[in-house]
This record gives structure tokens, sequence and C-alpha cells, in this order.
């Protein structure tokens, strides 16, 4: 349910919110809530996962490609997803989780999520996306370049991820 709230909460801040670019970072303003927390007293790995959504929500409306999507009837999907975790954050804190595209391979999207409390960063995650159409099937590389009006040439993704991305891959013999 909690996830509702922020959503709702989401789509009613980032209208009066300045609008970014798709290839901008945006940061996006939280608290951990009660319900945010695990037995331990803060907050649940699971919640960060969840909290990742609403951030490349705000990505995706603030910068106005959430419209040009869903006019083309294509939806994002997370394949994948790696997160590390550096400190807890407790019960009440604010936070902010800077979302930005690293980039695009022939397949795959890949962005950046990173957790932080002022200047200090309390988890990091990497992404692996894809855009489906509603009618089935997978928007190819080319469609989206189209859409976003090009892949500026500054994004780079890291070796690491090309590894990742091969290592994780289901279905595939070792």
């Amino acid at each position: 349910m909690n996830l509702y709230f922020r959503l709702l909460g989401l789509w009613l801040r980032s209208r009066r919110r300045d609008p970014i670019e798709i290839w901008d970072t945006a940061v996006t303003p939280f608290r951990v809530v009660p319900t945010d927390l695990d037995p331990l007293g803060h907050m649940t790995n699971g919640k960060y996962l969840t909290i990742m959504d609403v951030g490349r929500l705000d990505l995706l409306l603030r910068s106005g490609f959430w419209a040009k999507i869903r006019s083309q009837g294509w939806y994002p999907v997370v394949a994948g997803q790696t997160i590390t975790y550096r400190k807890s954050l407790q019960p009440w804190q604010r936070f902010e989780v800077h979302t930005r595209v690293i980039g695009f391979d022939d397949r795959w999207g890949f962005i950046e999520q990173t957790f932080r409390s002022g200047e200090t960063v309390y988890a990091q995650a990497h992404v692996r996306t894809r855009f489906l159409k509603r009618g089935g099937g997978s928007v190819d590389h080319d469609e989206l370049e189209r859409l976003a009006g090009g892949f500026p040439d500054s994004l780079v993704i890291p070796q690491w991820l090309h590894d990742w991305t091969a290592a994780v891959r289901i279905g595939t013999p070792r």
C-alpha cells in the first residue's frame, strides 16, 4: 500500500517540479517510514528495489519520456539489477535517490541509482532495462534511439556491466 501512496505523491509533485532531460540525473526525495522497516529497525532490502521503481518513474515523468513511450504503446521493464548496500537507512531519515541513464547496448538500457543522505552514499544499484510493446515483442535499439532523438555520445557502459549481464544470463550453459 505504501508504494501507491509514494506513486501518488510522486505524480502530484512531479507536476510542480522542474522538468529535466532524460539524460539528466533525477533526484527524488524520500523519507524512511515505519512500513519500510525490517525487524532490525532499518529499511529492509526489498524496499530499496521498490523505491528504485519510483525513482525511475520520476526520471521518465519529469523528462516527458513517459508520455512518449506511452504514445507508442511501450512500457519499461527491469531485466536485471544488482545493488550494493553501504549503510543502513534509519526510521524517519530523509534521503534521495539519484537516477541516471548510463547507456544502451544493442539490447539493453542501463541505469544507475544511488541512495544518498546529504553527501553520504547508503546504497548504489545498477539496473538493466528493456522496453516492451503492449502488442507483444520488444522495442529494438533503433526504435528507442529514434524516439529519444538520438543517444548522447557521452553515455558509456562500464565493461563490468557487460560482464555482469553475460554472467547472469538465464539459460546459458556455464
